[in-house]
Parts: C-alpha cells; sequence; structure tokens
C-alpha cells in the first residue's frame, strides 16, 4: 500500500485488494455493489497487516477522536441526563458530578477495547475468542446484538419523538422513527468509509444548536434544589445513577474495535485509548449535561413539565426551545436528524454480529444483515414508543452487567496469562483457540452477582434491596466475582486442558 494514502482512500484499496472469493451469489451480488457503488463488501475476516500499514498522521487521530465524539454527542443522550433529578431526584450539582464520573469509568474500559482493532485487524467479537473461547464468544455476539438493536430502537423513537413535537403532532411519531430509520440504514450500508465521512461533519451542527440551547434554557435550570432523600435511600440513589451513567459508554466496548479495525498495526495505541475515551467523555458530557439542566428546570418550569408528561423528552426538548420560534423548531429538526450518528455506527457492528453467529451467517453479506438489523429495530420501535423511560433505564443497566465481566476477564487474560502476545492468524481456528471453560463459568458467576444486585422496576435482587429503597448493585458485583474467579479458574483450565 502506498504510504501517503488518507483513511479513505487507504480503506477503499484495503477492501478492494482484501475481498475474498465469493462462495456464492450473495457474495458475489455485494462484491458487484462495492465495485459500483463503493458498498463495503467485507464482512468479519481479518484485515492482514500488510494490507493496512501506512503512515500516519496527527489528521488520522483527529478523526478517531471526532468519530467518537460524533457519535455519541446525540440528543438521545439526553435521556440520560433527564434521569438524574427526575428518576433519582439528585440535585443538579451532584448529577453532574456523578454522570461526569460514571461516562469516565465507563469510557476508559471502552478505550481499551478499542486499541485492538488496529491491533488484530479483526472484529471485535472476533478478538473476543481469545478469551471466551470458540463457542462461548457466540454468547457474547448474541448479548451484543440486543444492544445494537435495542440501542437502534431508542435512538430511532427519540428522533421520532421529537420530530413529532415539532410538528405539533401532526407528523405522527412512527413517522419519525422511519425518517431516522432510513437515513441509519443509507449510511450502515455503505459501510465504514460513509459512516466515518457522515460523523465527520454531523457533530457540527449538533454542537451548534446545543449551544442555542444553553443559551435558551440554561436560565431555567434549577441550580439550588438540593438532592432529595437522606442516608442509604440518598446513596442508593447516587450509586445506582453512577452505574446507569457508565453502562452508557461501556456499551460500546463490544463493538468498539469494528471502527479503527482498517487502521495500521503501527497506530500508537496510547492515542486509540486516548482518542476514543476523550471523544466519548466530551461528547456525552455535553449532551447529558443539558438533559440534567433540563431534568432540574422541569421540576420548576410548569410548560416543561407539562410537555414532558404529555410527549417524554421529545416535547421537553421542543418547550425549551419555544422561547425561539420557528428557528427553535429548526434546531429541533437538526437534533432530530443528527440522532442517526449515534444509530449508524450500531447498525453497521449488528451487521458484523449477525455474520459472526457462524458459518451459514458469514455466507449472507454485511449489505443485507444491515437492512434486516434496521427492519427489526425499527418494527420494535413504533410497538415500543409509548415506554421509552421504562425501556433505557432497564436496558442500559443490562448491558453494563455483561461487558465489564467480559472486559474484566479480558484485561486479566492479556496481561496475567499472554503478557501481550496474541497470535492473530489462529482468530478462526476452533483448534487452536481457547475452549472457554474458564471463561463461560466467570461469565456465569458474574452474572449470578448482577442478579443479585439488580434494582430494577421489574426485579430487585436481595443485595440490591440492602441499600435504602434499593440500589443497582450489580454491575460492581460482576465485575469482582468476575476479577476473583477468571484467575484461578483459566489456570485451571490450562493445566488441565492445555488451551
Amino acid at each position: 500500500m502506498e504510504k501517503g494514502l488518507s483513511y479513505d482512500d487507504a480503506v477503499t484499496e484495503v477492501v478492494q485488494m482484501g475481498i475474498s472469493e465469493p462462495v456464492n451469489k450473495l457474495e458475489q451480488w455485494a462484491n458487484k455493489l462495492d465495485a459500483i457503488a463503493g458498498i463495503e463488501a467485507r464482512g468479519i475476516d481479518r484485515i492482514p497487516e500488510e494490507l493496512r500499514e501506512r503512515v500516519l498522521s496527527t489528521k488520522d487521530y483527529l478523526n478517531m477522536f471526532i468519530i467518537w465524539f460524533s457519535m455519541n454527542c446525540t440528543a438521545n443522550q439526553m435521556t440520560m441526563g433527564v434521569l438524574g433529578p427526575v428518576t433519582y431526584h439528585l440535585s443538579l450539582t451532584e448529577s453532574i458530578l456523578i454522570c461526569m464520573f460514571g461516562t469516565i469509568f465507563g469510557s476508559v474500559c471502552t478505550g481499551y477495547i478499542s486499541t485492538f482493532g488496529p491491533r488484530s485487524g479483526l472484529r471485535t467479537l472476533n478478538v473476543a475468542k481469545y478469551t471466551m473461547g470458540w463457542w462461548p464468544s457466540k454468547l457474547c455476539v448474541i448479548l451484543n446484538l440486543v444492544i445494537e438493536l435495542g440501542y437502534g430502537l431508542i435512538d430511532c423513537l427519540v428522533g421520532g419523538l421529537l420530530l413529532s413535537a415539532v410538528n405539533g403532532e401532526g407528523m405522527s411519531v412512527i413517522v419519525g422513527i422511519v425518517i431516522v430509520a432510513v437515513i441509519t440504514w443509507v449510511f450502515a450500508t455503505f459501510g465504514i468509509k460513509w459512516f466515518h465521512k457522515f460523523e465527520a461533519f454531523v457533530w457540527a451542527p449538533t454542537v451548534l444548536v446545543l449551544f442555542v440551547l444553553i443559551g435558551v434554557a440554561g436560565p431555567h435550570f434549577d441550580t439550588t434544589t438540593p438532592s432529595k432523600g437522606s442516608g442509604a435511600t440518598l446513596a442508593g440513589n447516587r450509586i445506582s445513577y453512577f452505574f446507569l451513567t457508565a453502562s452508557g459508554p461501556l456499551s460500546w466496548s463490544s463493538a468498539a474495535a469494528d471502527y479503527v479495525t482498517y487502521y495500521p498495526k503501527s497506530t500508537n495505541k496510547y492515542l486509540v485509548f486516548a482518542t476514543t475515551t476523550g471523544g466519548i467523555v466530551l461528547g456525552k458530557l455535553l449532551i447529558e449535561f443539558l438533559g440534567i439542566g433540563l431534568g432540574s428546570g422541569l421540576l420548576k418550569n410548569a410548560s416543561w413539565e407539562a410537555a414532558f408528561d404529555s410527549q417524554g423528552i421529545g416535547a421537553l426538548v421542543v418547550e425549551s426551545y419555544g422561547p425561539l420560534g420557528g428557528f427553535g423548531k429548526f434546531c429541533c429538526v437538526v437534533l432530530a436528524l443528527c440522532i442517526a450518528a449515534n444509530c449508524i455506527p450500531g447498525t453497521y457492528a449488528a451487521a458484523l454480529n449477525w455474520q459472526q453467529l457462524g458459518a451459514p451467517f458469514a455466507k449472507v453479506p454485511r449489505v443485507i444483515w444491515s437492512t434486516f438489523s434496521c427492519i427489526v429495530f425499527t418494527i420494535i420501535a413504533i410497538a415500543g414508543r409509548d415506554r421509552l423511560f421504562d425501556i433505557f433505564i432497564n436496558w442500559l443497566s443490562l448491558i453494563g452487567y455483561w461487558t465489564i465481566i467480559w472486559i474484566t476477564m479480558t484485561v486479566q487474560d492479556e496481561f496475567l496469562f499472554r503478557k501481550g502476545q496474541f497470535d492473530w492468524e489462529i482468530w478462526n481456528r476452533k483448534d487452536l483457540l481457547p475452549h472457554g471453560y474458564a471463561a463461560l463459568f466467570t461469565f456465569v458467576v458474574g452474572w449470578v452477582g448482577a442478579i443479585l444486585g439488580m434494582y430494577q422496576t421489574w426485579y430487585t435482587g436481595p443485595l440490591g434491596g440492602l441499600i435504602g429503597q434499593g440500589a443497582d448493585i450489580g454491575l460492581p458485583i460482576a465485575f469482582a466475582w468476575a476479577a476473583v474467579i477468571y484467575p484461578p479458574a483459566r489456570w485451571l483450565e490450562l493445566k488441565v486442558v492445555g488451551r
């Protein structure tokens, strides 16, 4: 490969050079689409080092940061902020501090996983085979599909609610959902180069209208009302909100390497970590802090509260822009359409996850799987459009439980057992990869801990119910139990089984 290529040109060359010979008519069709329209035909096959190698510039690392910032600075993240004052009854100051530290914790975990993309040339959950083993890694794939489809429905739902509220309910939420889904489908289907281009620019209009929101709504934020509750009850709310905000960035971990897998092996892993972590943190906090402000303000602003009670977060945002008239509605439309920036990468990853379920699934081109994924989460979003908050609260917590277990094992496997040494050539060799007995056992034990520490609207675990009126401590328990169980279990597996 030429050494001075830009990222887009490098990706184009890698895709064209590295596509394997088609084994069926569907793959032949996908390769033709790639040649004619630039629709990425490459699926889950490893990208060899010689195809990726090139000289990186500062622009490449800046691009990483912008992509992550853009993916996370979207209006759906406002819901996370609103939850602090509205659901957990925390003050604006406490909500901001807890949200900040929770977001940093989750982002650091995802930043670590993203470093495997350039190092391996593999998609994230192909890397998971080295820790989880051949068959248990399929469990991670299934769980990640649930994450990506879940986020797809939440993104489309928030966008639909915003567009409907702007139109004074003249446009149904269903039409709004479909609009966001179609934008997502186009860029996710065209593939990595196209969605990178979209993310590189879509952040700008989003940030501009957010600064407008700060100016028009900021004076109505409640900066004086203290957190409600005391003692164990207040502590429980703080703990629950911390781990809920951590679960948001944690949800990216199971796809984090997918978006940088075309980068060369020589890419500085510390800069990959820093740009990923920094992009997620800054992107999320800008929008979530605004959500916290809106959540605090609706407790004192009757018109905001009425809007929120009638049509949720979409109507609240529209009402907060209300003093600006038509320009305020325009800003809301921008926010609604730019939500696709969060939905596109998840849909892209979901298409790869379908292929990772097994050889028969891998024979179906990524283009078809991205289309199927969009159809699925659009239908579910339409069906669940009246229960956004319940979906959001329970969804994010469940994501955090399993990802923290997997990340804990991955860190221990790399530094305790492999000493940083991986043979990426065997990524698809069932006979050489670990069996995964230790990882599966640890995964089950970690989930038991998560269930015992849960505090959800539909279930409270015996440990979660011990703190005040309840606190969600499933994530730290899952992390602690996995950290304790995996090393001896893996040592025993190596001793008895040998791999």
